[in-house]
């Protein structure tokens, strides 16, 4: 888990000024420091920003108070799509889902509503939200360039549930999920899976070691393994953004399976 207490006593960072190139990854803190993975500081959120962010691996995450902190932690938490376990509750609550004629899967419909949804949920832990008034800016400028997604879970007309996520060629970044109903938001993650595997895109990138998303098939893997796959798919044409119904059947056939 990062780290986010950073103290006068921690190692000098870099700080960055808006257009200034992110340091060599290898320069990120180690394991050693008060915060493994932080790579450099700066004031310069924005769209432009966040896309040579991303394309080299790294990624902001800071508090109110903070400056923008940028990151690239090693070992990296990465969903292997093939890799995704479904679990029998969630496969009954998908086919379910689908066989309601009142239950949807929309991407783009709401994403300000998702991350503004997203913002209002702390993580466990977490006095406050991460998701402050600055990267809500900077997503929302982000996906009106077409890079930034919501995954949305829609019941009789309500958004129940979704996530939001990043994507460059043919990677995609996680980012953040919430569900306002029982499971909203894991059929959200196995919609964006069920997408990512008909169209090619074999890693989400999660960021963080978390225990719920390694009972659904995420692992650590190095920082060099990441930025290899990273290098060789970023560059890649994006898909087009569009669930089809066609997309359960890479999930319900194909997921590994898991017990409850």
């Amino acid at each position: 888990m990062i780290k986010k207490n950073i103290k006068p006593s921690s190692p000098p960072l870099p700080w960055l000024v808006a257009g200034q190139a992110f340091p060599p990854l290898e320069d990120a803190w180690g394991s050693a420091d008060p915060a493994p993975g932080l790579l450099a500081a700066g004031e310069t959120l924005d769209a432009a920003t966040l896309v040579r962010a991303y394309a080299r691996g790294i990624f902001p995450w800071f508090s109110l108070g903070q400056p923008v902190l940028w990151w690239s932690p090693d070992p990296r938490m990465v969903l292997q799509t093939r890799d995704f376990k479904l679990h029998r509750s969630l496969r009954k609550g998908i086919v379910r889902f689908m066989n309601d004629a009142h239950c949807e899967i929309r991407f783009d419909s709401a994403f300000q509503r998702v991350i503004s949804a997203c913002a209002s949920k702390p993580r466990a832990g977490q006095a406050g939200t991460w998701i402050v008034s600055e990267m809500e800016q900077a997503y929302g400028e982000l996906h009106r360039a077409g890079h930034a997604h919501s995954v949305e879970t829609w019941v009789n007309g309500e958004l129940a549930g979704g996530l939001y996520c990043v994507n460059l060629g043919r990677m995609v970044f996680g980012e953040s999920m919430f569900a306002h109903q029982t499971d909203a938001s894991k059929i959200a993650l196995a919609a964006l899976v069920a997408f990512c595997r008909a169209k090619g895109i074999a890693m989400i990138d999660c960021q963080q070691n978390t225990g719920h998303l390694a009972s659904l098939g995420a692992c650590e893997i190095s920082r060099a393994e990441f930025i290899s796959h990273l290098s060789r798919n970023v560059g890649k044409t994006a898909p087009a953004w569009h669930f089809d119904s066609l997309y359960w059947h890479q999930i319900l056939n194909d997921a590994t399976p898991a017990t409850p």
